[in-house]
């Protein structure tokens, strides 16, 4: 098969990873990519919003079968112009994809069908000050999110009602998230601890695809703003097999079943952040696409053959299918550039890579790079470079992933040195 692979970041480099390897790929080309990508893949410079860009170069390439890694296409249709032109595709078509699109939409969802959540009220650009009674009436600590797409940083957790207010009047005005903040959700902050629980679907079945635990906060210790993911890892030892019933029975398998009946039959990853709480998991949002840094890991302890899966979920054939995985665990460190999750510094070149990836266990996954006109590696994003280890403990793990990462020679770029301290109960 020639599949054609849309994404830049460590997401879809570990999918290029997996998916090259598969005995079913004859080719893998990749839109846009980067440099890791394109030692496994022919790249082609079409971005992954530009969607009638995409339709016209699977077209052009004859791709046999398209896989979005992604949010930004999924919600913006790519998989319903896709079949359209009769070229078949992984990922859900854009009405499913709201869920991760609309968080509004996501949590009225969720309210219609009893999916456990935290409660919650939506306000839209005219309603600043009922926003702002909402959280002088609830206090803090609260939650501010936009309702659009934000890159992972459109959620605030608020420590203060100030904090909150300024919040809602950067999302609703549109100077921190543009058109993406025009509406907010404020909802109760839940305690407890978050897991990322995944299922591969076809619009009935929901396959386990594994579970991880991310680490939002840009430094140790969980401090400092939002960002996209600075590390995972997985299994998580949180998460007990009770509480992964639960979550697949309560949440997922319910979330599959209403969107059937409302028309909407959801295909590809299905990615439910959820907080363990006193009263039971509580689902905190959906994505509609693998996570990332989680998907580094879960890939990284997946033993079966990638392809034949998303093949399996687009052709509504699950049912019958299963997967396998490794008994190890892996750990991944994000290596961010300076500034990031603001404005980071780019164009630095990166060095020591081949010494990191010789350590046992470790594999690289580029996120934001790109080569320069004499072929150094340089950075070309925030997120940087994912060190993903595995191990038969998580601490070898992350001892494996540590000691690659210190291989690695880049003075403009910082990670946290404390991936993986929920389960072990130590920093490194």
């Amino acid at each position: 098969m020639r599949i054609l692979l849309v994404g830049s970041g460590g997401r879809e480099h570990a999918l290029a990873w997996a998916i090259s390897a598969s005995a079913l790929c004859e080719e893998l080309i990749a839109a846009p990519g980067n440099a890791g990508i394109a030692e496994l893949a022919r790249c082609a410079p079409v971005s992954a919003g530009d969607i009638d860009g995409l339709v016209k170069l699977a077209r052009a390439e004859r791709v046999d079968f398209v896989v979005a890694g992604p949010e930004q296409p999924l919600v913006l249709g790519l998989v319903d112009r896709l079949e359209e032109a009769g070229i078949p595709a992984f990922g859900p078509r854009g009405a499913a994809a709201r869920l991760e699109g609309s968080k509004a939409f996501m949590k009225e969802f969720c309210a219609r069908h009893g999916i456990p959540t935290a409660r919650f009220r939506r306000f839209g650009a005219g309603e600043l000050d009922a926003a702002l009674g909402y959280i002088a009436r609830h206090g803090a600590p609260i939650v501010v999110k936009a309702d659009g797409l934000a890159a992972g940083k459109g959620v605030v957790v608020a420590a203060t009602v100030a904090e909150a207010e300024e919040a809602v009047r950067a999302m609703l005005t549109g100077a921190r998230f543009g058109a993406a903040g025009e509406t907010v959700v404020i909802e109760e902050c839940m305690e407890g601890e978050e897991v990322s629980v995944f299922a591969l679907c076809d619009g009935e079945t929901a396959l386990p695809f594994g579970a991880a635990q991310d680490h939002k906060r840009a430094f140790d210790g969980d401090e400092g703003p939002n960002t996209g993911g600075m590390g995972a890892y997985s299994p998580p030892p949180v998460l007990t097999p009770a509480l992964e019933r639960q979550i697949r029975e309560r949440i997922i398998g319910p979330t599959l079943i209403a969107l059937k009946r409302e028309g909407v039959p959801f295909t590809g990853f299905l990615f439910a952040g959820i907080m363990l709480t006193g009263e039971g998991p509580k689902l905190l949002e959906y994505n509609v696409r693998l996570g990332d840094p989680e998907a580094q890991t879960l890939l990284a302890r997946l033993k079966s053959d990638l392809l034949p899966a998303l093949v399996a979920a687009r052709d509504g054939v699950l049912k019958s299918f299963d997967l396998r995985w490794q008994d190890e665990h892996a750990l991944t460190v994000v290596l961010a550039a300076e500034g990031y999750p603001g404005e980071a510094r780019t164009g630095t070149v990166i060095d020591g890579l081949e010494d990191a990836a010789e350590v046992k266990g470790v594999t690289i996954f580029h996120a934001g790079t790109k080569r320069d006109a004499e072929g150094r590696l340089i950075a070309a994003g925030g997120r940087v470079l994912n060190v993903t280890a595995t191990g038969a403990t998580l601490s070898q793990a992350r001892e494996r992933a540590y000691r690659a990462v210190d291989l690695i020679r880049w003075p403009q770029g910082f990670c946290r040195r404390d991936i993986g301290w929920r389960a072990l109960g130590t920093r490194p």
